[in-house]
């Protein structure tokens, strides 16, 4: 399932790298139940509906922010604590909340992105990033989102995940975290499998650190 947060005109310029204080924000709505893993099966989108200006972004008409999960559990608890606390950052909080059901896929879809999907890989004391252009990135997104089926207890046979290869304009985006650098790619990605599997994607993410801002699918 998915919350689409309608979220108030921001006070303050928002700084280019303003998804640690989602990340922040989101885990204050989670409270003490909050979740530490590896394995994220609940992915964040990028604000939808700002301006670029000098020192940073204007939400001048505000902002819409989508929050998805496979955990029901745990959309019922961040509705709970959104409207006792909804205070994000820059003057902006969360002044109204939908709730959006998975759609009903084939098995075959083409998914374009909310954030750009952030694909690493450890390599001894290296961390190595893979974009739309590596070959090896569809086999990584489809390893990832196996490792999240299986998490959930679904069935990961039949499975492929990979980058538009037909998409005339993808992009790679280096985003900066808590000060570490991240190079991500921004194109539309193909996925094959059953409508459970399609449907699950839609909620986690794809790719790496979906809980962080990265791999969200529209």
């Amino acid at each position: 399932m998915r919350l689409i947060l309608k979220i108030s005109a921001n006070k303050s310029a928002v700084p280019f790298d303003y998804q640690k204080y989602l990340v922040g924000a989101f885990h204050k709505w989670l409270g003490k139940n909050e979740v530490h893993d590896d394995v994220s099966l609940y992915s964040l989108s990028w604000l939808q509906g700002g301006q670029r200006i000098k020192d940073g972004l204007n939400f001048r008409n505000g902002a819409e922010w989508a929050i998805s999960t496979y955990d029901v559990g745990l959309l019922k608890r961040l509705i709970q604590n959104i409207q006792d606390d909804p205070e994000i950052n820059f003057g902006m909080k969360v002044e109204g909340v939908t709730i959006c059901q998975e759609p009903k896929f084939e098995e075959k879809h083409r998914f374009l992105l909310s954030s750009p999907v952030f694909i690493k890989r450890q390599e001894g004391e290296r961390t190595k990033f893979y974009l739309f252009s590596d070959k090896e990135s569809g086999e990584l997104m489809t390893s990832t989102l196996k490792n999240k089926l299986k998490k959930a207890g679904l069935n990961q046979e039949g499975l492929k995940v990979y980058f538009d290869p037909n998409y005339q304009n993808p992009k790679t985006k280096m985003i900066t975290f808590n000060g570490i650098d991240c190079r991500a790619s921004m194109c539309p990605v193909i996925i094959e499998g059953s409508p459970e599997q399609l449907a699950f994607a839609w909620n986690v993410g794809i790719g790496n650190s979906t809980g962080i801002g990265f791999g969200a699918l529209k």
